[in-house]
């Protein structure tokens, strides 16, 4: 029934393997798989994990730092294996402890561990085990409960289901005012024997009853304000809103009566931009008083950290201010040199889930992240001055820092001069919602092309919304006015190439790039309609414009704003655009541009979930809107504020 069974340490030394009868493919494909997309990359929150035909379960050992992982067919459904790979992680910790405490395992070959006879006993039992709790029969009529009830039973009775009605009613109704003195009298309405609810009590206990209920309530009544003129509180009026490091004057936004002395570039409107040569800066995880001078000067290399004003923002929590809560908080939940169980961890985690949330990351993977933190310190031994809640918060910014980190090579610039290098122009498409700044950012990325000394053409795609082509033209023009045709050669660094609304978009992006070889452009922008991810048509037609042209990248343009939206839309356009591709291996996104990153404060979970969810790297942050405003993630920056409180 099982293809595979292996015992490995997590420095990659297998200690023990069994391989079923039959199975003539190696385990090493399927496991390498497990290792890179899930266990290297912080992704245990579930433990199974499949590959083509097989589904892995897997088990780790963070005492010993071990991992259990076992094979087999994913159309079979066998039920037993989570209570078995439990028992083959206790039977070989017991059997081999001595080992595993010495750390001589990592130099133990696996022909020292000779378990295979356990095995095939834990095997059998639970195997045995799974057909006992097989399917049980259908009872019969006689031991149903059905056939216990008489006719009796069946008959409804005046105080039944309505007397629990009456009796909420009473509850929600005003109670009377108490009777004073034991020997008092019942008034003449209340001369009944038997009410609703009350069957089988005399006048006295049915009164004696109503009294304690009243007086219980009275009890827990809220004291009343008996104040006889209560203070009316003032109606606050509506206060100016004071933006952190917005500027004292509006004056400061006015760029006209500005004249272009001491700015690197001036456009129409008197707009004024820096300099952008070199590789993007990324988000400052700390600000200082050299980044505040970073904003408007030349930036020698690298996109300057999120802007001036936003990187002060990303001064995260420091650890030297009521880190520990003062010295009994520092006391509080210390661990002496324990292993740690689900049991500790639960209440810490569970604040650390809320957390997440709370900063925008959606509700499922931030489950998912913490599933993951638990499964990867379960078993682990503490040290004795160290708390459960700084141990989990460790793990947990770890992981987080992880999984914003690019697990691939992402270096624009470099492609883009290998392409040239091959007579043919470089080309990235952007897709996304609506509304999400597709064609702004494309713009500031044309921007940041120029500055770096390469041309660039625009396909106007998006021949769908109204004024979309007339957009990017103004995005042209401002461009060129930026870099003159005639400070370089007499020809317009950016050009646009377009068709009108109402045509196939697939085939103005062919003939765009078939355009930008011929005339030796060196990237080709494609600019697509916005579209929700339900979409079904428009979602079609974007998997058709990429499967035909094949673009050298496809970004997703996501807003920082979103929650749990962010995993539904990325999840369905991975999905359209597998479920449309003309290939066995669909072209799916690439990369991630995060937009409106300077409206969100440090509420940055939307970072979390898109990489997260797609495994793909943010390549660029929006910050503004002005061309400037482009940024490269940092990943301790965007966690800093992520696990500021």
């Amino acid at each position: 029934m099982l293809d595979f069974f292996t015992i490995f340490s997590k420095g990659g030394i297998v200690l023990w393997c069994f391989q079923g009868t039959g199975v003539t493919e190696s385990f090493t494909g399927p496991v390498n798989a497990l290792i890179r997309s899930v266990i290297l990359q912080e992704r245990s929150g579930n433990n199974s994990y499949t590959h083509d035909a097989l589904s892995l379960k897997y088990k780790l050992d963070n005492e010993f730092e071990l991992v259990f992982v076992v094979g087999f067919q994913k159309i079979l459904t066998l039920t037993y294996v989570d209570k078995f790979i439990d028992d083959v992680q206790l039977h070989f910790r017991d059997r081999y402890k001595n080992e595993l405490e010495q750390k001589r395992a990592l130099t133990l070959l696996s022909s020292c561990f000779t378990f295979e006879d356990n095995f095939k006993m834990l095997l059998c039992e639970a195997e045995e085990s799974s057909k006992a709790r097989g399917p049980t029969s259908m009872r019969s009529f006689n031991a149903s409960l059905k056939s216990q009830k008489t006719v009796k039973s069946m008959i409804e009775t005046k105080g039944g289901d309505k007397g629990k009605k009456n009796k909420n009613a009473k509850k929600e109704a005003p109670a009377a005012e108490p009777v004073k003195g034991e020997q008092a009298k019942a008034p003449a309405s209340a001369q009944k024997t038997v009410e609703n609810g009350n069957q089988g009590l005399t006048q006295e206990e049915i009164i004696q009853k109503k009294r304690e209920e009243f007086i219980r309530k009275r009890m827990w009544a809220p004291a009343e304000n008996k104040s006889p003129n209560p203070a009316k509180e003032k109606t606050k009026g509506k206060e100016k809103r004071v933006w952190t490091l917005g500027g004292s004057s509006t004056k400061e936004l006015d760029y006209s009566q500005r004249n272009g002395n001491g700015a690197h570039a001036t456009g129409d409107h008197g707009m004024q931009l820096s300099s952008m040569k070199g590789d993007l800066l990324a988000v400052d995880y700390e600000s200082s008083e050299e980044d505040h001078g970073c904003g408007m000067e030349a930036m020698n290399g690298t996109l300057c950290p999120v802007a001036p004003d936003l990187s002060t923002r990303f001064i995260f929590f420091s650890p030297k201010k009521g880190a520990f809560g003062g010295m009994f908080g520092m006391l509080k939940g210390l661990v002496g040199s324990k292993s740690l169980s689900q049991e500790d961890m639960e209440p810490v985690l569970d604040k650390m889930r809320d957390h997440l949330i709370a900063k925008n990351v959606a509700a499922e993977i931030a489950s998912q992240l913490c599933d993951s933190v638990a499964k990867k310190l379960e078993g682990k031994v503490m040290g004795t001055f160290t708390t459960v809640a700084s141990t989990v918060k460790g793990a947990l910014q770890d992981s987080l820092v992880q999984i914003l980190q690019p697990k691939r090579r992402v270096d624009i610039l470099r492609d883009v001069l290998e392409a040239r290098s091959q007579h043919r122009p470089f080309v990235i498409t952007f897709c996304g919602v609506n509304g999400v700044g597709k064609s702004t950012n494309l713009a500031k990325i044309s921007f940041w092309l120029i500055e770096n000394g390469f041309t660039v053409l625009i396909a106007a795609c998006d021949t769908f919304r109204a004024g979309a082509v007339e957009q990017l033209r103004t995005h042209q023009r401002r461009l060129n006015s930026l870099h003159p045709p005639q400070d370089h050669g007499g020809r317009p660094v950016v050009q646009l190439y377009e068709k009108g609304y109402g045509k196939d978009a697939a085939g103005i992006a062919m003939e765009a790039i078939a355009y930008a070889r011929n005339q030796a452009f060196d990237v080709v922008l494609v600019d697509t309609a916005g579209r929700m991810q339900d979409n079904t048509p428009l979602m079609t037609a974007l998997a058709k414009l990429i499967a035909v042209n094949m673009p050298d990248l496809l970004l997703f343009v996501g807003e920082a704003l979103v929650g749990n939206e962010a995993v539904d839309q990325l999840v369905k356009f991975n999905q359209a655009l597998a479920d449309h591709s003309m290939s066995d291996k669909p072209r799916l996104i690439d990369g991630i541009v995060l937009t409106k990153f300077d409206t969100i404060d440090d509420k940055v979970g939307a970072a979390i979930s898109m990489t997260y969810i797609t495994g793909q790297p943010i390549v660029f942050v929006g910050t503004g809107q002005t061309y400037n405003d482009l940024r490269s993630l940092n990943a301790r920056a965007v966690v800093g504020a992520l696990m500021k409180a």
